[in-house]
């Protein structure tokens, strides 16, 4: 053989064997190309071939190649783009085509730490009820009290009102045939309660707080804390998320009055009585929001010196008005209830509840004593359930104290109370909601 062809014959291209493999499961028949070191270039399914149309891409160390990528181990010359079509349908060609650089690492803790926050926000934004481990210690009225005798409420005294002020005939008439002054020494004591219905409520101070707790645990018999706002407190009569906004005449006494109707155990049931009725079908009413007009009711029947007689027989004023205030709740709850009233009628009842208060606030008292009683006769008083948490009664200070313990009442002829009172028959203008 001569130089010349055995030259030709080296640079004749070396023809690249065809097989065809058949698949075990689909006989899906494929043409594949190799070249003469065994690496394989192009694999298509025979009648994609014959048809012109191929979704399946070849593979190359791992990634898709085109036609005509040539085969260069060094990896120096790049990767040509596929069609669009191909790249719209692949992720990591997508990727490549825009440069070939993958999500880098700081670009996903930008991202989570971002959903961090948001989360974070979320769950500031929306509390969850979530049960505590360490629930809030319920307080006793005592306690609350003592809280409001040890904290300066001088700003609050400067604008307190605790007198009507008469002038003229009217205040002869009522030095001559009204009723007595407060003793001196009970003074300070009835200013104080003035300036506790000054006093907002403060989220910053615990007392505050689980007075709050204590009242909404005590209604409904529950156990765990609730959030300071939410539509939990409509659950028990307040008007909104938020129970200060009811507060409006009354201040703090409107929830201290509250708490020592849930906290004393011999009116503990009444209290959920009366709430119990309050969620009535067509008697319902808000509980809380008639509350704080009891509250009002009482306060407004202390300013008139209607209580000063009782007052200054215990030596006491704040026993006298937390008594008053439940008396004035049960006079309510009785018409209510006998009556067969709706919120519809709420402004005439609570007209006619502040008008018979205010001229019979002792038969009032007493009525509260019978009434008391006579649901104690024969052991466990009607409507109450047993309490764990009602162990010693929050005192309102005097014989009211010496009752609560001895289940006696006070010394006289007992009274039997049988009904709703006589309402007098003419009223004049309107009372509504707080």
């Amino acid at each position: 053989m001569t130089l010349k062809a055995f030259r030709d014959q080296d640079q004749e291209p070396t023809r690249q064997p065809t097989y065809s493999y058949a698949m075990e499961e689909n006989i899906d028949v494929t043409s594949c190309s190799e070249d003469l070191n065994g690496v394989s270039r192009e694999c298509k399914p025979l009648e994609e071939i014959i048809s012109g149309h191929s979704n399946h891409k070849p593979f190359m160390n791992g990634l898709i190649i085109g036609h005509d990528v040539k085969d260069h181990t060094n990896g120096s010359t790049p990767l040509r783009s596929l069609p669009i079509s191909a790249l719209k349908q692949n992720g990591l060609l997508q990727t490549l085509a825009a440069g070939g650089d993958q999500p880098k690492a700081a670009e996903e803790n930008v991202e989570l730490e971002k959903a961090r926050q948001e989360w974070e926000a979320l769950e500031n934004v929306q509390p969850a009820l979530t049960e505590d481990l360490t629930p809030t210690s319920l307080i006793s009225f005592n306690e609350a009290l003592q809280y409001f005798q040890t904290t300066d409420l001088g700003d609050f005294l400067k604008n307190i009102q605790p007198t009507i002020r008469r002038t003229g005939l009217a205040a002869i008439t009522h030095f001559l045939f009204g009723p007595p002054r407060l003793h001196r020494e009970l003074l300070e004591e009835r200013d104080l309660v003035f300036a506790i219905a000054q006093c907002p409520v403060d989220n910053s101070q615990t007392v505050h707080m689980r007075v709050l707790q204590t009242i909404y645990k005590r209604l409904i018999g529950s156990k765990l804390d609730c959030p300071r706002f939410g539509p939990h407190w409509e659950n028990i009569g307040f008007q909104g998320t938020d129970p200060a906004t009811d507060l409006r005449g009354t201040g703090f006494l409107g929830l201290m009055h509250a708490l020592y109707f849930v906290m004393d155990p011999e009116t503990l049931p009444l209290a959920r009585d009366i709430y119990k009725l309050s969620q009535h079908a067509t008697q319902n009413f808000p509980f809380s929001v008639m509350s704080i007009n009891m509250t009002r009711i009482a306060l407004q029947v202390l300013r008139e010196e209607a209580l000063s007689k009782e007052c200054n027989r215990r030596q006491q004023v704040v026993g006298v008005l937390n008594e008053f205030y439940v008396a004035t709740y049960l006079h309510l709850y009785q018409l209510w209830k006998t009556q067969q009233k709706t919120i519809a009628d709420s402004g005439f009842v609570l007209k006619e509840v502040e008008l018979f208060a205010k001229k019979n606030p002792k038969q009032m008292l007493r009525r509260l004593e019978v009434f008391l009683k006579e649901r104690q006769v024969g052991g466990i008083p009607r409507g109450m359930s047993p309490d764990p948490q009602a162990q010693q009664p929050s005192p309102s200070m005097g014989d009211r104290e010496a009752r609560a313990g001895t289940g006696q009442g006070t010394k006289g002829k007992e009274m039997h109370f049988t009904g709703v009172c006589d309402l007098p028959p003419d009223m004049e203008g309107e009372a509504r909601l707080i």
